[in-house]
């Protein structure tokens, strides 16, 4: 697989990532431990070398999961990893103090069997603790060894511009897709024009731009999507038309949906580096597949213009969590 930079500090990443939350958090029970591992090193031995995870999804146990698949392999592969959360439960509420920052990243460290973190994001901005104040303890972390690049999540353009005149930030991840494009507007700009990186998370729309999911669809009771607006019965019925899209494209390319919708992804920017998740190996390699599909102009011309006709319905969170992001 290729690879593609995220910002201009030097980390370089494989073109596709793998987002590693549901192996051990949000879309229902947690992957039995050896099949999890399994499909880390499939991914890793398919030439994806970038592995997205944080102290929140757990808590702790996905870094858990990777400090054991990649102790003897260290540094084959670029691990990213997360902190913002008070004892590391979203539900607990944010806490970006730099104390806090410190204790994760020791943390973490441990966790990971290794010495040093990749890449550090904050996981959402803390209204409490000035952006300046973080990017300067992270900066610490940098001068010690500990870190190596630093990254946000979720944040909008104003705190993106503090943190990067603090210290350069080399990536932002947030959600984007066919099926969420509201980046397009001020942050893919922003990021293009101080030369930050972007990394994708729910490139497929939470599983729904596979086409796997319908309204009929029966979600795990500890299942996220239960609470999203978005994936209500109704609301995953009107969406389908964005499915039905993808569909026709794909099959006239011998392509699935999911291929076609990440490779429109990876067409918007060479500093895009989406990050599906996936506890099937099946889908690990189709997600693979789309590093290789090429789609040319006519192609995301026609995918966007079609695009730009759905109105997708339902909110991407509740409300309480949208309160926090965009700051």
């Amino acid at each position: 697989m290729q690879t593609r930079k995220l910002g201009t500090q030097g980390l370089e990443v494989s073109t596709l990532g793998l987002g590693c939350m549901g192996l051990s958090f949000g879309y229902g029970p947690a992957t039995d431990k050896k099949e999890a591992i399994k499909l880390l090193l499939s991914a890793y031995e398919s030439g994806v070398t970038f592995f997205d995870s944080a102290e929140a999804y757990g808590p702790y146990e996905n870094e858990i999961l990777l400090g054991e698949a990649f102790s003897t392999m260290r540094d084959k592969v670029v691990i990213a990893t997360k902190f913002g959360f008070k004892n590391g439960l979203p539900n607990e509420g944010l806490d970006s103090r730099p104390e806090n920052i410190r204790a994760v990243a020791e943390g973490a460290l441990k966790r990971l069997k290794t010495d040093y973190i990749d890449l550090y994001y904050q996981h959402r901005v803390d209204p409490n603790v000035p952006i300046e104040e973080v990017a300067g303890t992270v900066q610490d972390l940098i001068k010690e060894g500990k870190v190596k690049y630093w990254g946000l999540s979720e944040a909008g353009a104003t705190t993106i511009r503090k943190a990067h005149e603090i210290l350069p930030v080399s990536a932002l991840q947030s959600e984007y897709s066919l099926w969420w494009r509201e980046p397009e507007h001020e942050i893919i700009p922003t990021l293009e024009e101080l030369g930050i990186g972007f990394v994708p998370f729910s490139p497929l729309g939470k599983g729904f731009l596979t086409g796997a999911i319908n309204e009929n669809t029966q979600f795990d009771s500890t299942d996220f999507r239960n609470i999203v607006p978005r994936f209500s019965e109704e609301n995953r019925k009107a969406n389908q038309v964005v499915v039905d899209l993808l569909k026709s494209i794909a099959t006239e390319m011998s392509a699935t949906p999911a291929q076609v919708a990440l490779a429109w992804l990876l067409a918007q920017k060479p500093w895009i580096v989406p990050i599906p998740g996936t506890t099937k190996l099946h889908r690990l390699q189709e997600n693979i597949g789309a590093t290789n599909l090429e789609l040319s102009v006519e192609n995301l011309a026609q995918i966007t213009e079609a695009a730009n006709k759905i109105e997708v319905q339902g909110a991407r969170y509740p409300q309480h969590l949208q309160n926090r992001v965009g700051k």
